[in-house]
């Protein structure tokens, strides 16, 4: 199992964080991407604001020092709501799990939500494994779909 650790997200991260959400794959599975995800200024302007914003919590995933993804928490319509991007390479191999579990011993917030796209089996699983349990669905528009589909909403509530 590799080493898979959380540490602080610091600007100089972002770069690599732009670069995952690039891959075509990776916005289908996700979904529910900005519109101008691909615009690296409005992505380094909006993730300044997210590493200043004080209700944002987000940790930059290792695995054996390599910089792997990113986990945080943020507050939609007054819910904590979790949201975690990890690299293609690291898909299937536990990385995701572990660093939602690690995660959420440092950001304690209960209830706390996740949602993820009806046919996102890996995230559901990854949910799931972290004690998250489905409960509702909801229909919205995903950009990185250009359709509205159906989604999964989680709840972690202790």
């Amino acid at each position: 199992m590799p080493n898979i650790q959380l540490r602080t997200t610091t600007h100089s991260d972002l770069e690599h964080f732009f670069l995952f959400q690039l891959d075509e794959e990776a916005c289908h599975l996700a979904a529910f991407m900005p519109k101008d995800h691909d615009n690296k200024e409005v992505f380094m302007q909006k993730y300044d604001r997210i590493l200043n914003d004080e209700n944002i919590s987000i940790r930059t995933i290792l695995v054996d020092d390599v910089i792997a993804g990113s986990v945080s928490k943020f507050i939609m319509f007054g819910d904590a709501e979790i949201t975690y991007w990890i690299d293609k390479p690291y898909w299937g191999k536990g990385v995701a799990a572990t660093a939602l579990k690690q995660f959420l011993t440092i950001e304690n917030t209960r209830p706390i939500f996740g949602r993820v796209a009806f046919d996102n089996i890996g995230s559901q699983r990854v949910l799931e494994k972290c004690g998250f349990v489905k409960i509702a669905t909801d229909h919205g528009f995903a950009s990185a779909r250009a359709t509205e589909i159906e989604e999964y909403v989680y709840k972690l509530s202790s």
